[in-house]
């Protein structure tokens, strides 16, 4: 243990020479409604907006004070690590490749771009990671390069452990509890390595993407059957083995699995409140404080924001996603009287406080009757409860479907 946090001191003192300390800056506004003393180590205010930047340096400076004149690098990613790989690539003066799959948004293709400039070549294989893994291992042989791997490399996981160096070194204590988010395990391993049982810690996962709970439960990295990726950048299939073998067994820390749709209203919260933009899995430590509230209040509390590297763009999807999940907005297919009248019959049905804000005929199912998609917002939750009251006495037909996954797939 005493080695690993030798190796991970030398690791951030050598990034002072490429970048600042991340700023740890206390949150008043989560202190205040949690009752506690909580902090955020932001992660999301690095050069690339991420932590990935730490490993892919320290992994880099290690291969190029072996073979400093032959060695290029090679990664496949569609995300942070990218980024940092590009980052560092630059920062050293050498050649790197990096694999997207073909349907990597073109913002985090252009940010990539930005960060490598002439330093990297950006190549788009494959419809899905696997594709893109498998191509870019496949030249990195071909061109006897050095494949950057994001999380599943001792060299990254201790610069990942850089985080808690600086945690410790800018606090006066160590921190009472840690939140931090759990992708492949680089970030998580390489920080429980380095603090062991003096803080404890909380990792989260996204419940679509929950590879560390399911490598605990069967003893081994398990290969997830289905990832749900909106929370992309912690959104892993399997955890890396390396990072497991550090976080077995699992003692000292508790394991969270956060819904997407419930990150959503962190997401907006810590936006709409605080101006912070935060990725989805850059929420997963801050929205992980609802389901400890009882049991850090009154402490002090660092919560790991990993990463601010969101498409505004999605925005309307996160509103979305998170007004549904906050019961403020439904979606309905409701059986519409073919007659002069019945809109306004329905109409006279809203409450004060509810607002139409989707209205799409779907098909006639019958010469007299139409199908209709609505979609409806409202103030508080409890108003859908008097709204269906009035919908059963009125006897209009209807189907709520907000959360019908295949239906809102294809209408919503």
């Amino acid at each position: 243990m005493s080695e690993f946090r030798d190796t991970a001191r030398a690791a951030e003192a050598a990034m002072r020479a490429v970048f600042p300390a991340t700023p740890l800056q206390r949150n008043d506004h989560l202190s205040e409604r949690y009752g506690a003393d909580i902090w955020l180590k932001r992660e999301d205010l690095s050069p690339v907006r991420s932590y990935k930047l730490r490993g892919a340096f320290n992994a880099m400076r290690h291969v190029l004070s072996a073979r400093p004149a032959t060695a290029q690098f090679v990664c496949a990613s569609a995300g942070n690590h990218a980024q940092g790989v590009a980052c560092m690539c630059r920062h050293f003066g050498v050649h790197g490749t990096i694999f997207m799959p073909v349907t990597t948004p073109q913002q985090k293709i252009g940010k990539t771009e930005k960060f490598g400039g002439d330093a990297v070549t950006i190549r788009l294989i494959g419809d899905y990671f696997d594709d893109t893994l498998a191509a870019a291992q496949a030249y990195c042989t071909e061109v006897g390069g050095h494949f950057l791997p994001p999380f599943d490399d001792e060299d990254v996981i201790a610069g990942q452990a850089s985080v808690a160096v600086e945690i410790e070194m800018q606090m006066d204590r160590l921190p009472d509890h840690l939140f931090l988010p759990v992708g492949g395990g680089g970030l998580s391993s390489g920080v429980r390595s380095y603090f062991g049982d003096r803080v404890p810690l909380t990792l989260v996962e996204p419940a679509g993407g929950a590879c560390l709970a399911a490598a605990v439960g069967a003893g081994a990295p398990v290969r997830l059957d289905q990832v749900n990726t909106f929370a992309d950048g912690a959104a892993v299939a399997q955890i890396g083995a390396r990072p497991f073998a550090r976080l077995a067994p699992h003692d000292g820390y508790s394991l969270l699995t956060v819904a997407e749709d419930r990150l959503c209203t962190t997401m907006l919260e810590m936006l709409n409140v605080e101006g912070i933009v935060l990725e989805p899995a850059g929420a997963l430590s801050v929205d992980a404080l609802k389901d400890m509230a009882s049991v850090i209040r009154g402490k002090t509390v660092v919560c790991v924001t990993s990463g601010g590297n969101f498409d505004f763009e999605r925005l309307p999807e996160v509103k979305e996603r998170a007004q549904r999940f906050s019961g403020l907005k439904k979606y309905f297919i409701l059986r519409m009287p073919q007659r002069p009248g019945a809109l306004r019959d329905f109409l006279d049905v809203l409450g004060p406080d509810d607002d139409i804000a989707r209205f799409e005929y779907l098909k006639k199912s019958a010469r007299n009757f139409g199908s209709v998609l609505i979609g409806i917002e409202t103030t508080h939750a409890g108003n859908f409860d008097a709204l269906i009251e009035r919908l059963d006495r009125t006897g209009f037909a209807y189907r709520d479907i907000t959360r019908d996954e295949v239906l809102a797939e294809f209408l919503i």
